[in-house]
């Protein structure tokens, strides 16, 4: 079943109507070929609350698709946890990538992160079209996974503005995958101790990896050094491994 999402204006009080305009009229229409009868389901882009409500297609008109409320799920498919992912700028378009797997794992932000071994520089006045394009990407990603909400991606910041960004936020958990961090067994007591509804920021570095300026700011800043294992893993493998297995423990 096809996802979308909408905004509060497009579906009636009591919840019963909606209508989808723009282009995801257009992908309903023209791409995916929907007919009278067809179900598809939406989440309130103003809810961030992962509630999913099922319509089925009544009228399809020259400009939007109308739908009759069949179901609401209340409970919705995010998980319980809100993991920021602070990703090292990496090469070419792998943070294309990133973002998109980041997204169908459950990431809740995703903020790109300006470091020392970064290859990449992202020049100012490009950063905007850069961060429209990633969020583009971010919202294709929760339509094709059925997140209950598009998670924001952010404009790239430096170690030092992540920081304050966690503090400013409250985040309870913050973890950097480290080559030099040894013993999985302490990664896995780290995570094991993790309790549902705690938020969880993930600061993942560029090819490069992070200098040692960058994991002495992070120690004294209680991010917790783990360790993925005893082979080096490429900085988009890193990410998707990391959430992972805080998804499978959150979800189990």
């Amino acid at each position: 079943m096809f996802h979308f999402f909408v905004d509060s204006s497009q579906i009636t009080p009591d919840l019963k109507k909606v209508e989808v305009t723009g282009s995801d009229y257009n992908h309903m229409v023209s791409v995916l070929r929907m007919k009278v009868g067809e179900q598809f389901s939406v989440s309130i882009r103003e809810e961030g609350e992962g509630r999913e409500l099922f319509y089925e297609i009544e009228e399809i008109t020259g400009e939007s698709v109308i739908g009759n409320l069949c179901f609401v799920e209340e409970q919705g498919n995010e998980l319980p946890s809100k993991i920021y992912l602070f990703q090292g700028l990496p090469k070419v378009d792998k943070m294309e990538l990133i973002i998109q797997k980041a997204v169908e794992l459950g990431a809740y932000r995703i903020v790109p992160l300006k470091t020392k071994r970064c290859v990449v520089k992202i020049d100012e006045k490009k950063a905007p079209a850069k961060q429209k394009r990633w969020q583009a990407i971010s919202e294709a990603a929760a339509k094709q996974s059925k997140r209950g909400i598009i998670p924001e991606v952010m404009l790239p910041i430096t170690m030092k503005q992540a920081i304050e960004y966690c503090d400013s936020e409250g985040i309870d958990v913050r973890l950097i995958p480290y080559e030099n961090a040894k013993d999985i067994s302490v990664t896995r007591q780290i995570i094991d101790n993790i309790e549902p509804g705690r938020s969880i920021a993930l600061f993942i570095g560029p090819e490069g990896g992070f200098s040692e300026d960058e994991i002495a700011l992070c120690s004294e800043n209680n991010i917790k050094p783990i360790t993925l294992g005893k082979r080096i893993l490429r900085t988009e493998t890193a990410g998707f491994t990391a959430i992972a297995w805080l998804m499978y423990h959150l979800e189990s």
